[in-house]
């Protein structure tokens, strides 16, 4: 009889249940992770509220942080030993499509290539005891390090990968829209590149981290018209870059006005409903600004991501809401989906 594992499945919509079922067994060239923590992202989330419909029983979880357990054969148990703390990158990278072929694996069209025979349920893992990864995706993180702290190599990553869309210099004002945990994290690593951070958001206490967090000034959108704020901020100029980390599609069309010439807006969230916005080709031509988006993370980002954490260098502490015991899965995900908290994890 295999042995078992617990999970963490969305068994419906705001539905959440622990699972018992076979735990697998890393065949050649795998290795077999025991995931320590789980912090639950706006992609579980929107799965658990029934916002994104898959088919359920579905088990989340991509920012995931834990310890090697088992390797398979062809795995050097020196290279990879038993009990090393590890992050994983859980984004297929198929290395042949064209988002690969450019160093983009973060682009993969192929992800359905990816072998998820050994979960019991459709989705990505991070929410079961045991997960079987690859050596490509594993990142060794400091032994020290906390297991809250390791689960934000991912999310971090997706905000580097954001931050070096803009190349920004020392000493260029920055604008951060949105004051949700990865704007926050725009906010820690635009800092870290040397920039003055302007952050918008109408949420008091958000705008309050954001302070503590490096932000030099912050403004309340519904107090004032932010585009004008941040002209006049920056002497009628305008941001070098501009980041929109808000699902809002009129927020999205704002941050374009706020950008200066040859500055670059990164569209950052995914849109919920995406409704189209205006854009002046004119102005666009005579600008030389740059539109552009920033989508998970790429292998480079990841790997700056765990020397970040594990060197201390980013410390992401004041964005952690709750930390959760795997039996506790349903309040866990019921507290992540309020509109006051940033990260809960679910420690398994």
């Amino acid at each position: 009889m295999a042995e078992q594992m617990d999970i963490v499945a969305i068994t419906g919509d705001h539905l959440a249940e622990v699972r018992t079922v076979d735990r697998p067994s890393p065949n050649k060239g795998q290795v077999l992770m025991r995931v320590e923590g789980c912090a639950l992202c706006t992609f579980e989330q929107r799965m658990f509220t029934g916002v994104v419909n898959v088919p359920k029983p579905f088990i989340g979880g991509h920012e995931v942080a834990g310890y090697i357990a088992a390797v398979g054969d062809g795995v050097d148990p020196e290279r990879y030993p038993i009990g090393k703390k590890i992050a994983a990158r859980t984004f297929y990278s198929c290395g042949h499509c064209y988002g690969c072929r450019h160093d983009e694996g973060n682009l993969c069209t192929q992800g359905s290539e990816n072998d998820k025979s050994w979960m019991a349920y459709p989705g990505i893992g991070g929410l079961e005891q045991y997960m079987i990864v690859v050596p490509r995706d594993i990142y060794f993180m400091n032994d020290e390090l906390s297991t809250e702290k390791a689960c934000f190599a991912e999310p971090l990553a997706c905000v580097l990968n954001s931050i070096e869309k803009a190349h920004i210099e020392i000493g260029d004002d920055v604008v951060v829209v949105g004051g949700g945990i990865m704007g926050q994290l725009h906010v820690i690593c635009a800092k870290l590149q040397g920039a003055r951070v302007i952050m918008s958001e109408p949420d008091g206490p958000r705008r309050g981290i954001a302070e503590k967090l490096g932000a030099d000034v912050t403004i309340d959108p519904t107090a004032c018209d932010a585009v004008e704020k941040v002209r006049e901020l920056t002497g009628g100029d305008g941001a070098a870059a501009v980041f929109n980390t808000t699902a809002v599609s009129i927020v999205a069309q704002q941050a374009i006005g706020m950008v200066a010439e040859m500055g670059t807006v990164v569209m950052y969230s995914s849109q919920h409903p995406d409704h189209p916005i205006e854009v002046s080709p004119g102005w666009l031509h005579n600008s030389e600004a740059i539109i552009t988006g920033a989508v998970s993370p790429s292998v480079r980002s990841f790997r700056r991501s765990v020397s970040a954490l594990s060197k201390g260098i980013v410390d992401p502490s004041m964005l952690v809401s709750g930390i959760f015991d795997y039996h506790e899965c349903q309040q866990a995900f019921e507290t992540a989906i309020r509109p006051d908290t940033f990260r809960c994890i679910i420690k398994l």
